[in-house]
């Protein structure tokens, strides 16, 4: 077991983190790690914007906590790079107070998708209503946007540096998707500000990756077998990690290099490899392997005719959409990541995976069928998945269940009403706007190909039938 070889008292919080959840715990927290043992200014001060889970469980065992590494070897190591847990909604002064200290250097954040309050056009959602709350109370913000909105208003007043915003979630161009909503509702109470934001302030766009599935009792228990300490909340990932950040002139990031992130000039094409390969991959099990009634990543890629199906995906119909950036070759990446896939000590549910399929399949799987449908390629096999998440809706619907996803009551309700027929489920689910882009639902040849595969899968007694 590794255990923090640094002096905790001697860490000083440079890390503000909005989104302690799993994800941030085992990746980005581990990279902070690795740098504390010789620059003791990386603490993590982290934010939760609306619970306070992750803090009455850490604040009992002083913000330690477990990272399992399993994989084909398996490691414990003691995470001591958070230094503290905030509640946004009890003091939000606190939370900005933070972020303004001289100290801070970089904000990062993982709040999914949805936390960044986007409308259907990549634009701020100035009617949701946490934003207009922002708008009416710049002091007590309640999303990230106004938090950062008010922190930088509040540094420039006081003329210090501005911190560097990383934004550490699944979102193709991350970094300028963020930078946009900041500037964008900056503007409303000062154009001065606006633009100060925009000629001063770094959004680096970055690529993360490490599959980490949600802690569960199993976790705990053996955790604490290992260690012989119970831990309330420790995480787990496989050993494979990976943090790519884009170079920009205006931040001083460089300190992560040796801890082992990667900077470079083109972080898009990591980010197109890894959301259309790893989770375009990762969502195509999660919904034909859940319809098929399989559990697990690695149950469902042991299953030979959904690996099949999967390599055949990536190879033939995700690759050719993908250009590699220097260094990677693609075909090796495949095999990395179906290796991944394996891993038996990773306990990663399917069902996990198919939360908010609204807000990832735009990123994950409906960009690789616009490209191959300009490029005249076939699409029927990329339209299995798709077909698969709308099942996956109308299945769980029927049995008075509503998933995981932000759009879950007009999924509901959509599946409630379908039939198990393309001509009339199909358009019920192409009508969501914010869901499909305009190119994919006036393009004949996708409505034809997804309905044929809708078709198929509702009308097979096994989705294995559909695969071959």
């Amino acid at each position: 077991m590794q255990i923090p070889e640094y002096d905790l008292a001697a860490v000083s919080v440079g890390a503000v983190h909005f989104g302690p959840g799993a994800f941030h715990r085992v990746h980005q927290a581990n990279y902070f790690d690795d740098l504390l043992h010789h620059d003791p200014r990386w603490g993590i001060c982290a934010v939760s914007l609306h619970s306070a889970a992750v803090r009455e469980a850490l604040n009992p065992q002083d913000c330690l906590y477990t990272t399992a590494i399993l994989d084909a070897e398996c490691a414990y190591r003691i995470i001591g790079a958070l230094r503290e847990v905030l509640v946004a909604p009890e003091d939000p002064a606190k939370v900005i107070a933070r972020m303004v200290a001289p100290g801070t250097r970089v904000v990062t954040a993982t709040v999914t998708e949805k936390g960044y309050c986007l409308g259907a056009g990549g634009a701020l959602d100035f009617e949701h209503p946490e934003v207009r709350r922002d708008l009416q109370s710049p002091h007590a913000p309640a999303t990230l946007i106004g938090y950062l909105v008010e922190a930088l208003r509040q540094r420039r007043n006081a003329s210090l540096e501005p911190f560097v915003v990383v934004s550490c979630d699944n979102m193709v161009d991350n970094g300028q998707r963020l930078r946009r909503a900041v500037i964008e509702l900056a503007r409303r109470s000062s154009v001065d500000l606006a633009s100060w934001i925009d000629a001063q302030v770094a959004f680096p766009r970055t690529m993360v990756d490490s599959i980490t599935p949600a802690t569960n009792d199993a976790l705990r228990e053996r955790v604490a077998r290992a260690i012989s300490v119970k831990d309330r909340w420790p995480v787990q990932r496989e050993n494979f990690v990976q943090w790519v950040i884009e170079q920009d002139e205006r931040s001083d990031l460089s300190a992560l290099q040796s801890a082992g992130v990667t900077f470079t000039d083109d972080v898009a094409a990591y980010d197109r490899a890894k959301l259309r390969l790893l989770n375009g991959a990762h969502s195509s099990l999660a919904y034909l392997g859940s319809v098929a009634g399989i559990e697990t990543v690695s149950q469902a890629i042991q299953d030979v005719e959904l690996s099949a199906f999967v390599r055949r995906l990536m190879t033939e119909d995700i690759l050719p959409t993908v250009v590699a950036p220097r260094g990677l070759d693609l075909r090796q990446y495949i095999d990395t990541i179906l290796r991944r896939f394996h891993n038996p000590e990773i306990r990663h549910p399917l069902a996990q995976i198919a939360w908010d399929g609204s807000q990832k399949l735009p990123f994950r799987l409906f960009g690789t069928i616009a490209d191959s449908i300009a490029a005249g390629r076939p699409i029927d096999r990329l339209c299995i998945p798709v077909a698969a998440w709308m099942h996956f809706v109308r299945s769980r619907a029927q049995q008075s269940i509503r998933v995981i996803d932000p759009l879950a009551e007009q999924l509901y309700d959509i599946g409630r009403a379908c039939s198990n027929s393309p001509a009339s489920d199909v358009p019920r689910f192409l009508a969501l706007e914010t869901v499909f882009p305009e190119e994919l639902r006036g393009a004949r040849r996708f409505v034809v190909a997804l309905s044929r595969a809708y078709d198929r899968l509702g009308a097979a007694s096994d989705v294995r039938g559909v695969l071959r």
